[in-house]
């Protein structure tokens, strides 16, 4: 993180004609970080009930209301594998804006290290208060990248945005203040990890007359609509597609990457760790929003003309798959959902960068306006089809591997009434995904070449194709050997599991 903090501010003081390979190289630092925290990692079980917290740093801060602040950071199962896939996304993102951002790029350049730094923040926190200062800080550099460096429309974009997640985090600020209100003196500080003991513990008592089960209902609904906000999951999503459109594509490589991550994160950190009963009690409602989001997502994709609303709407499918995942509250159900997370991360990052790379040629992304683009540009078409199967659940790609466990622990899960029903209902949704991209590349990608505007269409250039074959190799690892992550994202994901209350 401090590498990342000192590098953002380093590149905002450079000339623009360094900023971009300035940056990256700076970016290879948390990088390389990251695999050495990766390399060395053997932390047990979650942080945040009682398990071994790895690379633990705790240095008190302030006190706030009898209760201590800390700068409280670590990593578990849960948390590393999303540290390493920002670091790894954010030297790639900073590639692909080469080509299209060449204007105020010290600024450009020097607010994506700056969202970086705040997004290993959001995953490493382990005290509330903390957390909340990086989760907030994240929202400010992707308003200024959407909202300069953006389309036409950026200005309304960016605002939207801001208001959106703003909104939803002050709504998930007091669900959790609540909860540390009603645990009155049986917690001393705002750490995560002290404040979910005490809560499974039953520590839980009455805040302003309103019984604990009260309280926890609240706390847990006030939360869970905070972070769906971030997920985006229906109906909250309509400022997503505004966002992505308007985007320069490395903030869209970022925002579907690892800020929608933010939510689901979230979700698993906060609802279904700390308060997995009440979870528990609302299961076929929560159950019934992620087959939702994943069938009218994937509904909405299929309606798009723009290349770009394509994949954003498919951002919203996807997530309904890593919602249902966490709520059946199995094994393989909340470790695949983890997993899904960062496969989309990757599967998203290619998408975007690979269109990103085609509008960079022809200064369109609509459907109708192109074709035959396999011909002029035949490497950047073919990762993008291997990216588009990807997303279809291909065998032997990480997309594949994340729904697959979703799939298993869901079909079977005793936390969920309905269980089959729902995921039958959820895998219908690969069916529409698959429809809509392969007519979509269909139209754009093969036939005869065919062009609306009059731009010379050529293979794009080394720098531009690089991050799109690093992407795709790193779906295919993830997808041959998902056992990399999966099997320190289980053994977290765990003692989640063990703490819901299955009635009946």
């Amino acid at each position: 993180m401090a590498a990342a903090f000192v590098g953002a501010l380093t590149v905002f003081l450079a000339p623009d004609e360094w900023a971009g390979r300035l940056a990256f190289a700076i970016s290879l630092i948390p990088f390389a970080g990251s695999l050495y925290l990766w390399s060395g990692f053997e932390a047990g079980g979650n942080a945040l009930l009682g398990g071994e917290v790895a690379y633990a740093t705790q240095i008190e801060w302030l006190e706030v209301g009898g209760r201590s602040v800390s700068w409280f950071v670590g990593l578990d199962g849960i948390s590393l594998p999303l540290f390493v896939l920002t670091t790894f996304l954010v030297p790639l993102a900073i590639v692909s804006a080469w080509t299209p951002v060449d204007s105020r790029q010290s600024q450009f350049y020097g607010l994506m290290l700056f969202m970086e730094a705040n997004l290993l923040g959001v995953f490493a926190a382990l005290d509330f208060f903390l957390w909340f200062v990086f989760w907030e800080a994240v929202l400010v550099p992707m308003y200024f990248l959407i909202g300069i460096w953006g389309g036409p429309r950026r200005k309304y974009a960016a605002i939207k945005f801001f208001v959106y997640t703003n909104a939803a985090s002050l709504l998930m600020f007091i669900g959790f203040m609540s909860l540390v209100f009603a645990l009155g003196d049986s917690v001393s500080s705002f750490a995560l990890p002290e404040i979910a003991q005490a809560i499974a513990a039953g520590g839980l008592g009455e805040w302003f007359g309103i019984p604990p089960d009260t309280v926890a209902l609240f706390a847990f609904l006030a939360m869970f609509l905070g972070f769906a906000v971030k997920v985006p999951i229906v109906p909250f999503h309509t400022w997503l597609p505004d966002a992505h459109v308007q985007a320069p594509t490395p903030a869209s490589v970022l925002l579907a990457g690892v800020l929608l991550k933010m939510g689901t994160y979230a979700l698993l950190r906060f609802n279904f760790t700390m308060l997995p009963d009440q979870a528990s009690m609302l299961a076929v409602p929560i159950a019934a929003i992620a087959v939702i989001s994943v069938i009218y997502g994937a509904m909405l994709a299929l309606a798009q003309k723009d290349l770009k609303r394509i994949v954003a709407y498919s951002s919203v499918s996807s997530m309904g798959y890593v919602i249902l995942g966490l709520i059946v509250f199995t094994e393989y159900g909340v470790g695949g959902a983890t997993f899904q997370m960062v496969a989309h991360g990757l599967i998203s990052g290619l998408m975007f960068m690979a269109v990103g790379v085609i509008y960079n040629t022809t200064h369109t992304r609509m459907v109708g306006d192109m074709a035959g683009m396999a011909d002029r540009m035949p490497v950047t078409v073919g990762i993008l089809v291997a990216g588009a199967f990807g997303y279809m659940g291909l065998p032997l790609m990480a997309g594949f591997a994340g729904e697959f466990f979703i799939f298993v622990g869901s079909l079977s899960a005793p936390a969920l009434p309905y269980a089959p029903v729902f995921t039958a209902l959820a895998m219908f949704g690969i069916v529409i995904v698959a429809g809509y991209l392969l007519s979509a590349m269909q139209s754009t990608l093969f036939g005869p070449f065919e062009l609306e505007t009059d731009y010379e269409v050529g293979p794009a250039a080394f720098h531009d194709v690089a991050p799109l074959a690093v992407l795709l190799v790193a779906i295919i690892v993830l997808g041959v050997a998902p056992d990399i992550f999966f099997e320190m994202i289980r053994d977290a994901a765990l003692p989640v599991v063990e703490g819901v209350t299955i009635d009946g």
